[in-house]
């Protein structure tokens, strides 16, 4: 079990604090993330918490991280989590507690790592191969196939996950498979009462599936409708925002053959190494998801990335990404680069 490697590393927390990162995406929108610091032995852990509401950024800061001082193991201090609410007032959104639970733990393991000199890799068994990446972008409403062009120009050969919806039609999709490599197609099917939300449409399933003919369909929206209209495409399947633990995969209305893993949307470290496990067991292929990180914990999606699924259609693109196109961007696979101790990715390691 990969979990065994880390489970029983010690880790001595003196202090914890909080900090801001924001990231002005449009005039209606600031992306707000909360680096959660984790302080030991000279050594500092760092942590991303990507909970989306900005308003509960600010309630989180005002009230302070929990008291978890003391000495601990990675399993200890994941079982007093257990224990400990982490929002000062419920969130709206559920998954957010795992998102906030992930950023303790990922701060956690990197103090941990960072007190017993080591490397995540090393510790592991595991080796960093450099890591292929996909751009992902929504195309708007109405949608603009010249963001995607726009994206080719400056990162050439570069592939594409693509949130779809249902303005798309089909002489713009048939241009954009034409145009670019498409990866992944993402349905959104899951999410409802947000606003990426994008029902359940079988034409528009129907559509993506013939048009893109190699690509991952990803979170469908599975009813009696949509089932006929992805027929054919079952073993194209695959699932994201429906996967918290090893229980959700087979709980899944279509088998699929590959999953997108968030370790944000996980949670705890026990709980994704338990899904690297089962993917591994069952021939499961993996690629990663981020959640619009703005620092160290898109280098942790990064670099767990480099050992597990280093190939795949992986949605961990540098956060130069989450800005506009321009000349001398990045460009798939990123080279390995852990940093020599920690779970620290990146030449800056911060």
């Amino acid at each position: 079990m990969i979990y065994d490697h880390i489970r029983d590393l010690p880790v001595v927390i003196d202090e914890v604090a909080l900090d801001r990162l924001d990231l002005e995406v449009s005039p209606q929108f600031t992306r707000v993330t909360t680096l959660v610091l984790l302080r030991g032995g000279g050594h500092e852990g760092i942590g991303e918490d990507v909970t989306y509401e900005a308003d509960e950024a600010v309630a989180f800061a005002i009230a302070g991280p929990p008291d978890i001082r003391g000495e601990w193991t990675i399993h200890s201090l994941s079982q007093a989590l257990d224990g400990i609410d982490l929002f000062p007032t419920p969130p709206s959104w559920e998954p957010s507690r795992a998102y906030r639970r992930w950023a303790f733990e990922s701060a956690a393991l990197d103090l941990a790592l960072q007190q017993a000199g080591e490397p995540l890799w090393r510790v592991l068994g595991e080796e960093c191969a450099p890591v292929s990446f996909v751009i992902s972008t929504g195309l708007g409403d109405p949608p603009d196939p010249g963001i995607v062009e726009r994206w080719a120009e400056v990162a050439p050969g570069i592939a594409f996950k693509l949130d779809a919806s249902p303005s798309w039609t089909r002489e713009m999709a048939h241009a954009l498979g034409d145009a670019v490599d498409v990866d992944v197609i993402d349905l959104k099917g899951h999410y409802i009462g947000t606003s990426v939300d994008s029902g359940a449409d079988p034409g528009l399933y129907a559509m993506v599936a013939e048009e893109f003919p190699d690509a991952w369909l990803e979170d469908p929206r599975v009813d009696d409708r949509t089932r006929i209209a992805l027929a054919g495409a079952e073993p194209r399947i695959t699932w994201d925002a429906p996967i918290h633990s090893v229980d959700d995969i087979a709980a899944q209305a279509i088998d699929p053959e590959t999953i997108n893993i968030k370790p944000s949307r996980i949670g705890s470290l026990e709980r994704l190494m338990a899904v690297y496990d089962h993917a591994r067991a069952e021939g499961l292929g993996m690629y990663g998801g981020g959640q619009y990180e703005l620092g160290p914990g898109r280098g942790h999606i990064q670099y767990l990335a480099s050992m597990f699924h280093p190939e795949a259609p992986n949605d961990t693109s540098p956060v130069e990404f989450h800005g506009q196109p321009r000349p001398g961007m990045p460009t798939s696979p990123l080279p390995a680069m852990p940093a020599p101790t920690g779970f620290r990715w990146g030449p800056s390691s911060t």
